[in-house]
């Protein structure tokens, strides 16, 4: 069983004090333009659980157990949190107690294309832009399993509109300066030939993580560190550096006289898992280390590309969302020119923002695991998607730069005075869910009955969502806005989620937060209504009338 960065142990927190702690006017200027990782939310994708019975190579339960040729139980276990397993096809039996509701205690395979496709649609619904998946030695044993995962996460991401890159983890990797050149000429730069392959100032990206960490699990010397780096840049690649957190000093866990191997990196992303844990670790480290990291990226012409962590699940760490959101409000105002978030599916060290179990009812009876009730909060399993979802508009200035967590932790809140109905302006026909809330929003009923008629629903951000009356649920900008609206979701999320612009005229507009776009009366109300207008026009108007 390789060894992960769950090796790379916490070093000693920076000192207590805030001097030289102004806060930036604004954002650092960046070295490059937009791109799929510049002004993008990045998450780090592992996809390396599989089950026996799976039919992946390794034939195992890979990194769910200690033991692989056994199944998951009390006694054989590497996991911090349970995945909610509601929305997987395929499901395979641990040897755990039941859940606390009844039902057996089963988890998915990183294997099966619907497990990669459902992590890809909520990365869609959630506002992640890129996925990094996680490439160590492929030349080991889990190699074939890890060639094909890429193929998955490959097409996952073309049918979800996501990008991803490789992230070569270098950890344990003895022949690597050789091996690693010869795994992206013969396997993964064919890659590059996707739609979905990430892309910054025109080249295709592709990460090292690892170079330059003061441990024997990544003893390189500086010399064979610059020459993979600067090969990979004379293949034509963006390059990204995971790097000690620690890399100006030199020291504590970063070797020293890696200067050169740093800065030869286009974007610099220091690991930050083990190094904080509270609100007030994130507010030190702004103060002397992120500062002068992006600093330093400025001097030297390169992206800066901070981690945000979720917090350890275990560790009582997360605080309901308040530690995440403290982390994106500094990595904001420092002026990052892109976040990556430590880790999307990342359930053995307990730092995922995939979908966990809600409370006891979820996890096997008997064990100690904590929940995301953990502190006494109810959270909606896919919470730390949506604290990512709002993270992500924050950086790119959707959303204004805010110290207070704008994310509730359970989406749906209370209904704000009484049900509504909109009648577009565009042909002065109430908007309408259909036959009983299954069909497309038209505006075209004469009269408001239950299909007509919406619960306005606060979302706690000063974003609401609608609830059709037919069929009690809420409306979504389908295909992230591409798609006609439609009331079939039973949790809200960035598709779910309008701002109600009030216009002059005293008529309302509906603008779809998923995309920044305006709902239209399509065809002037012929067609379904759509979230595709960059610009307010007599059919993105509408007449809201309680009821």
């Amino acid at each position: 069983m390789g060894i992960s960065r769950r090796s790379v142990l916490a070093s000693a927190l920076v000192g207590a004090g805030l001097g030289g702690s102004a806060y930036l006017a604004g954002p650092a200027s960046a070295a490059s333009g937009p791109g799929d990782v510049v002004g993008k939310i990045t998450v780090g994708y592992q996809g390396w659980f599989a089950c026996a019975g799976d039919g992946a190579p390794i034939n195992g339960w890979w990194h769910w157990s200690e033991n692989w040729s056994q199944s998951p139980s009390p006694s054989n276990n590497v996991i911090k949190g349970w995945p909610d397993m509601r929305e997987y096809t395929n499901v395979y039996r641990t040897a755990y107690p039941n859940f606390g509701n009844g039902q057996p205690a089963t988890l998915f395979s990183s294997y099966d294309q619907q497990t990669v496709d459902t992590h890809f649609k909520w990365m869609q619904q959630y506002g992640c832009d890129t996925a990094a998946l996680q490439r160590f030695n492929p030349n080991s044993s889990e190699g074939p399993t890890r060639d094909a995962m890429a193929a998955k996460v490959r097409s996952a991401a073309e049918r979800t509109g996501r990008k991803f890159y490789i992230m070569y983890d270098v950890t344990n990797w003895t022949n690597m300066q050789s091996e690693i050149k010869a795994d992206w000429t013969a396997k993964m730069s064919v890659h590059t030939g996707s739609s979905a392959y990430a892309r910054q100032n025109g080249k295709p990206v592709v990460c090292v993580w690892g170079f330059g960490f003061n441990d024997p699990g990544r003893p390189f010397g500086a010399a064979a560190c610059l020459d993979v780096v600067n090969w990979f840049k004379s293949q034509g690649c963006y390059v990204i550096g995971g790097v000690p957190t620690h890399w100006r000093s030199g020291n504590e866990d970063s070797r020293p006289g890696f200067g050169d191997v740093y800065r030869a990196f286009h974007m610099l992303s220091p690991w930050m898992v083990g190094r904080i844990g509270n609100t007030a670790d994130s507010d030190r480290f702004y103060a002397n280390v992120n500062q002068a990291d992006q600093a330093d990226c400025d001097a030297h012409g390169i992206d800066y590309q901070p981690c945000v962590l979720p917090g350890d699940l275990t560790e009582g760490q997360r605080a309901h969302g308040d530690f995440m959101w403290r982390q994106f409000y500094n990595m904001v105002r420092v002026g990052a020119q892109g976040i990556y978030i430590s880790m999307f599916d990342e359930y053995g060290e307990g730092n995922h923002i995939a979908k966990n179990a809600e409370n006891a009812s979820m996890v096997p009876v008997g064990i100690t695991m904590p929940s995301l009730d953990e502190d006494g909060t109810v959270c909606s399993s896919d919470y730390y998607l949506r604290l990512t979802a709002d993270g992500g508009r924050m950086l790119k200035k959707q959303l204004a730069l805010t110290a207070t967590r704008p994310t509730p932790p359970v989406a749906g809140g209370p209904v704000v005075g009484t049900g509504i109905t909109l009648r577009s302006r565009a042909n002065n026909l109430f908007v309408s869910a259909g036959a009983g809330g299954d069909s497309p929003l038209t505006a075209n009923a004469s009269a408001a009955g239950a299909a007509e008629q919406f619960d306005r629903v606060d979302l706690g951000d000063g974003g609401v969502a609608l609830r059709c009356r037919a069929n009690g649920k809420l409306v979504t900008a389908e295909d992230a806005g591409n798609g006609p609206l439609l009331a079939n979701r039973t949790a809200a999320g960035p598709w779910e989620a309008f701002a109600l612009v009030q216009n002059p005229n005293g008529s309302v507009s509906l603008l779809a937060r998923v995309n920044n776009s305006y709902v239209c009366a399509e065809g002037g109300g012929t067609a379904p209504l759509v979230a595709n207008r960059t610009a307010i026009g007599g059919w993105e108007q509408f007449d809201l009338i309680t009821v």
